[in-house]
């Protein structure tokens, strides 16, 4: 299906005259590993909000266009594995906001400018495997968030600019833990600990001073922010009122529900000093490792990146329980209760593990009961920035509201929208952005043509089977939380439900699901 649709575009493109420009929504296109030749299609220059663009491995040739610089909503373009020719467009560098850039195993020729430069959001530039000649430019060592960069096996001469090389003061912690001091030979402008061989960090400087001043400050604020709230009272809020009990101001500021300090040398030891063996994940404000205390019990260590914007505004905000924090200048980390049983999108799409309507319906109120607690108790939402909020749209294509893609907004209903497209997901085990929909269909409409009388067919075949108890009470059940999940995926956001009512209402449904077993 994937790839008819793939062709079917690619015609289109060939045989009318502007069929794709009339797409003004389109956020991605992927025609990768396809038998794709011409030249570059200039029609998708006329997407304004194309995000990404995918055509590698195909048999495309002929120049990159220049138009294509003029797209300024693209975050990630690959054009890799094709015949393109001559130079680099010079426009392409004015792409500011790209995150990804793969033109590698081209022959594309000439030799990079100082625009390149320009490209300060980037994370992964590819150039590698093409026929580009001259001088690396200086610029390059501006391009500081480049997590990738490769320019292997072109024409290049010369040596590394300078601004390649490091400064600054080696963290004691994270990732350079177990590197030793021969990876950081030859930065003159490297200081901190003698066992680096390199020189101390000067104390007395203003400037240091005035950071470091401020810096403490900072920790010092956020750090008593955390002693005092300790954002485990939420969960214990919750966990309490799931349980139809009350909790009275002494318990909920009692001295059990602060987390406990632990050291920095502690979480060394308990992550193996960080080791890579036990990374679970990486995210914009930093890194979660697996680790286990000195008592045994097994923890997951988020460790937060200190010089991110906005890494203190989301120290103190977290759903899953703090058992302890690590908080000093250089390093800032939160001890959390280990998770063991993965993501729902691990188990709802195992091969080995399948999950029933009653525990699917139990995370959903958990779920359900976190998003209430952030809208209606904290009075707390995050508005990123416009660089992370195209990031996070790609990663979550499908999920976003419509207001987002059309105005850019965002607001508690959002959400709402999010959390029934993920009800429906839960139910029909079908994601999104699954190849089956493609045109006007997408899975809030696929669900709607089935309602009310053909829903069974639609639902996930291991959710309930036809010889059991009470089928049809159950199917009711399930008609009754896709009802629910229209509700909350409404077009019109004043429509949507709130998550206060959607939480009574999934509880409703799982009492009267719980009296079918």
């Amino acid at each position: 299906m994937y790839l008819l649709w793939s062709l079917m575009v690619m015609t289109l493109l060939e045989l009318s005259p502007r069929p794709i420009s009339s797409l003004k929504k389109l956020q991605r296109l992927s025609l990768s590993i396809n038998r794709i030749s011409g030249p570059f299609p200039v029609a998708l220059c006329e997407l304004p909000k194309l995000g990404m663009l995918t055509l590698s491995q195909n048999q495309m040739w002929g120049n990159i266009p220049s138009c294509l610089g003029t797209v300024t909503s693209l975050r990630e373009v690959y054009l890799d594995s094709n015949n393109f020719t001559a130079s680099i467009p010079s426009s392409l560098w004015n792409l500011k906001d790209i995150l990804k850039l793969n033109l590698s195993s081209n022959f594309l020729n000439g030799s990079l400018p100082l625009e390149i430069g320009n490209l300060k959001d980037a994370i992964l530039l590819d150039l590698s495997r093409n026929h580009i000649s001259g001088n690396i430019p200086n610029t390059l060592g501006s391009l500081h968030k480049l997590t990738q960069l490769s320019l292997a096996q072109n024409r290049i001469k010369g040596s590394i600019p300078d601004t390649f090389g490091l400064h600054g003061e080696i963290l004691n912690g994270g990732p350079f833990v177990n590197l030793s001091y021969q990876s950081f030979i030859s930065n003159e402008g490297l200081c901190g600990n003698p066992q680096k061989h390199v020189p101390a960090c000067p104390s007395d400087s203003k400037n240091h001073s005035k950071s470091k001043k401020r810096r403490l400050i900072w920790i010092i604020v956020v750090c008593l922010v955390i002693s005092v709230i300790g954002l485990a009272s939420a969960i214990v809020f919750m966990l309490m009122r799931r349980r139809g009990k009350t909790i009275n101001a002494e318990d909920e500021w009692s001295p059990e529900v602060a987390p406990q300090r632990i050291s920095n040398y502690e979480l060394q030891r308990a992550t193996e000093g960080f080791d890579g063996n036990n990374l679970m994940g990486s995210g914009s404000f930093g890194s979660v490792y697996k680790g286990t205390l000195a008592d045994g019990m097994i923890v997951a260590v988020k460790v937060f990146t200190v010089q991110m914007e906005g890494t203190f505004q989301t120290f103190d905000r977290n759903l899953t329980k703090i058992v302890g924090r690590c908080c000093n200048l250089d390093f800032k980390a939160l001890i959390l209760e280990y998770m063991p049983n993965k993501s729902l999108d691990k188990l709802l799409y195992s091969r080995d593990y399948c999950l029933t309507i009653m525990q699917r319906l139990n995370i959903m109120v958990v779920v359900a009961s976190a998003l209430e607690y952030l809208h209606h108790v904290t009075q707390y939402r995050l508005f990123i920035e416009e660089s992370i909020a195209h990031t996070t749209t790609f990663a979550t294509i499908g999920y976003i509201a419509p207001e987002y893609g059309s105005e850019g907004l965002i607001s508690k209903r959002s959400d709402v929208y999010s959390y029934g497209i993920m009800l429906l997901e839960t139910l029909t085990k079908k994601k999104p952005n699954d190849e089956i929909f493609t045109g006007d269909l997408n899975l809030r409409s696929f669900v709607h043509n089935s309602l009310p009388d053909e829903f069974d067919q639609i639902i996930d075949v291991d959710l309930l089977t036809l010889d059991e108890q009470n089928l049809s009470q159950k199917l009711q059940c399930v008609s009754s939380i896709m009802e629910l999940a229209m509700n909350c995926t409404s077009n019109i956001p004043v429509e949507r439900m709130n998550m206060t009512d959607v939480v009574a209402a999934l509880e409703k449904i799982k009492q009267k699901l719980s009296s079918c077993y």
